[in-house]
């Protein structure tokens, strides 16, 4: 039989000694020993094969951006709530010499010695000539979008679309000449076709005379809108992600059903945003609709007579000719103008938040 092997010096106390390199506990060969951070250094030094993290700067590139636009988006409210200040300062002097209600009076007077104006009919007529500016603009707008996105050849939609864009370029003082010497004989017989054939309706009534009308405001309101609609829904519709109009067309759907479950539902934000952006430059033009309409000062809903007028265009007529007290009329006229075209721009965000929150719900 072999010999028993020496035992260390130590044997006694629990047989062989262990090499010191096998000491660790269960498990510890797979933890590397870690140094304290202190004993780091920047370049990479420690135990720990890799150097500790950088100390961010005071004052970097981000702060930086991030500072600037802070202060962008600040100064925009600043901006806003001064123009707020300016036209309130300079309304209440000539609101308070008015001797009419400014709310419900029909005329416009505030250059007499009693001075005598009210907003209702120029606020009637601003959004009444808006939304049949609309009411005409947006199905159009939103075909030829869907046209040049998904129908038309890419050259010939790219060339299309550019084409539409320029007429957003065209200033509106064109439109308003064209709208007056030429498109107003068109639209005067088109409103003595409708006066004839639907008089007994209460908007195509009336004996005339017809031409610079409601209708001819609106049609060329509609066509100033018409290239920014277009724009924004087009680029939203070429947003949809493939994915979904492919598996529509996978599961049989014709292109048109493709549309109407794929890409107007995915599209919807977007077509809300490009219609309240085109209701704002429809409630601000000036130039054009004070070149068009028969400026008349009266509430009425027929479409097809000569008049109608809104707070835009009778500021660009009567700011010439008007006193202190008119001056500040006008300017109160504005004011009400600023205030329906914020109150129109927050429903419109409101709208797109709530949607957005119900389709990442819904996702």
């Amino acid at each position: 039989m072999g010999e028993t092997p020496p035992r260390s010096a130590d044997a006694g106390t629990g047989g062989m000694r262990v090499a010191s390199g096998h000491e660790r506990p269960a498990g510890a060969s797979a933890r590397v020993a870690e140094a304290p951070v202190s004993t780091r250094t920047p370049g990479g030094g420690g135990l720990g094969g890799g150097g500790g993290l950088p100390r961010a700067r005071a004052f970097g590139a981000e702060r930086a951006f991030r500072g600037l636009t802070l202060a962008a988006g600040a100064a925009v409210l600043v901006i806003i709530a001064a123009i707020a200040v300016f036209l309130i300062a300079k309304a209440v002097p000539a609101l308070r010499a008015n001797t009419a209600n400014f709310w419900t009076y029909e005329g416009w007077s505030p250059n007499d010695t009693a001075p005598k104006f009210g907003i209702g009919t120029l606020a009637f007529g601003t959004v009444l000539s808006s939304a049949l500016a609309l009411l005409i603009a947006v199905p159009v707008a939103l075909g030829i979008a869907l046209y040049l996105s998904h129908y038309a050849p890419r050259r010939l939609g790219t060339a299309l679309g550019f084409l539409i864009d320029l007429l957003a370029a065209v200033p509106s003082v064109v439109f308003g000449l064209w709208g007056r010497d030429i498109f107003v004989n068109p639209v005067r017989d088109f409103s003595v076709w409708l006066n004839t054939y639907f008089g007994w309706i209460p908007i195509f009534g009336g004996d005339g005379p017809f031409g610079k009308s409601i209708m001819l405001g609106a049609l060329v309101l509609a066509i100033m809108v018409l290239p920014i609609v277009t724009s924004l829904s087009r680029e939203v519709f070429l947003q949809t992600p493939t994915a979904n109009e492919e598996a529509a067309l996978a599961l049989g759907a014709t292109r048109w059903e493709m549309i109407r479950t794929a890409v107007l539902p995915y599209g919807r934000p977007g077509i809300i945003a490009a219609v309240m952006l085109g209701l704002g430059r429809a409630l601000g033009e000036t130039i054009a609709l004070a070149m068009t309409l028969g400026i008349t000062f009266g509430i009425s809903f027929n479409l097809i007579e000569n008049g109608g007028n809104t707070i835009a265009a009778n500021i660009a007529n009567a700011f010439g000719e008007a006193n202190d007290t008119g001056r500040g009329a006008l300017i109160a006229s504005g004011l009400v103008l600023f205030t329906i075209t914020l109150i129109v721009n927050i429903t419109a965000r409101a709208i797109i938040y709530r949607r957005r929150e119900f389709t990442e719900s819904a996702a």
